[in-house]
């Protein structure tokens, strides 16, 4: 049974350099397990900051990042190098930092890739990447670590938003046209692949998120609300800043800092 818990900060500072710790030891621990670790990554301003905080953590240097692999959630489907694309962010945030194998950073395809500007082939192979990457006589994806997300206002996760004809998605990955949210090409993981990962993190700050944040942990549904509908194999942990939680109910496990 798949463990949920609430993690309030007082800040979007706190909460960043919280996280980045955590992330850290969940690495150390999955590599002291398995050899190797598996993250996902997601984009977004708070995306932003966990990622710095995790480049300049002193004890990030425990962490073999040779043998971490780097997945996405999700891409707005623009060129390679386009400032907007979250691998672009990452990079420049974290990866080129800690200097990170091109064989291990699996960025989804840009569109002037391979399959040109043509998301549905995009979707497709970055399906067949995952596939290759997955262990034999297991399911067609590889073993995810942490998956982080953001939440949008909405309720949107990766790229799939609320009542969105990818919120019935079953295929791994997912071509996204007609975006509510700039830009409107994406491609993304679906619900049913993210909710594969061992660990969910799901992380959002600022007051713009309380009302979808809050809605999310009182069980709306996953078409209307697809942050509801998110969740680890074993672990599913919102970490908010205390202006993202101020409609979180006190029912639910909560630490606060």
């Amino acid at each position: 049974m798949s463990e949920t818990s609430v993690i309030v900060h007082s800040d979007p500072d706190v909460l960043a350099h919280s996280v980045a710790a955590r992330l850290v030891v969940t690495l150390i621990d999955a590599q002291a397990e398995r050899g190797a670790a598996s993250w996902v990554l997601t984009g977004g301003r708070i995306a932003g900051a966990v990622h710095r905080a995790v480049r300049d953590f002193p004890a990030s240097d425990a962490v073999d990042w040779t043998r971490v692999d780097f997945w996405w959630g999700d891409e707005r489907f623009l060129p390679a190098g386009h400032p907007d694309r979250n691998e672009t962010q990452a990079r420049e945030q974290l990866l080129d930092a800690l200097r990170v194998p091109a064989a291990r950073v699996h960025a989804m395809p840009p569109s002037d890739g391979p399959d040109g500007n043509d998301p549905e082939a995009a979707a497709a192979r970055y399906a067949q990447e995952l596939a290759r990457a997955a262990r034999p006589g297991t399911a067609p994806l590889p073993h995810f670590d942490v998956l982080m997300l953001g939440v949008g206002e909405d309720g949107h996760v990766a790229s799939v938003f609320p009542e969105h004809p990818v919120a019935y998605e079953t295929r791994p990955v997912s071509a996204v046209r007609g975006s509510p949210k700039p830009p409107p090409v994406r491609t993304t993981l679906t619900l049913p692949t993210l909710n594969t990962a061992d660990q969910v993190w799901l992380v959002a700050a600022g007051p713009d998120k309380a009302g979808a944040v809050g809605m999310a942990l009182t069980g709306a549904g996953p078409v209307q609300l697809p942050a509801a509908g998110v969740h680890g194999v074993n672990r599913t942990i919102w970490q908010l800043d205390s202006a993202a939680a101020t409609q979180v109910r006190r029912t639910f496990r909560s630490v606060r800092s």
